[in-house]
């Protein structure tokens, strides 16, 4: 049960990582969008394709307010924090009954 155990916390981390990661992305993207940059910088253009695969299904049922304001990147880091406490936190809570042996 150990290796399961450290094999699970370890799990966690990255997919912890991976979720901040992801936030920031989304959040760099959304402070980007405030000064028009550059289309064609290879930054500007990693940033895009990051985070439209995460923004695109909540734009489908979330419309911008006054068709200007985009709440979908709130959405989307809203719903990455649920899932850092939710699943990454069930998992550490697994992870260490499993190296308790429990």
């Amino acid at each position: 049960m150990i290796l399961l155990g450290n094999l699970l916390a370890g799990l966690a981390v990255v997919v912890d990582m991976v979720l901040n990661m992801a936030m920031w992305m989304l959040i760099i993207s959304a402070l980007l969008s405030w000064v028009n940059p550059d289309p064609f910088n290879p930054i500007v253009r990693f940033l895009h394709a990051v985070t439209h695969p995460i923004l695109k299904p909540i734009r489908r049922f979330v419309p911008p307010l006054g068709g200007k304001i985009d709440l979908s990147p709130i959405i989307a880091i809203i719903l990455i924090v649920f899932l850092q406490t939710f699943l990454v936190g069930s998992m550490r809570s697994y992870a260490r009954l499993m190296l308790a042996g429990v």
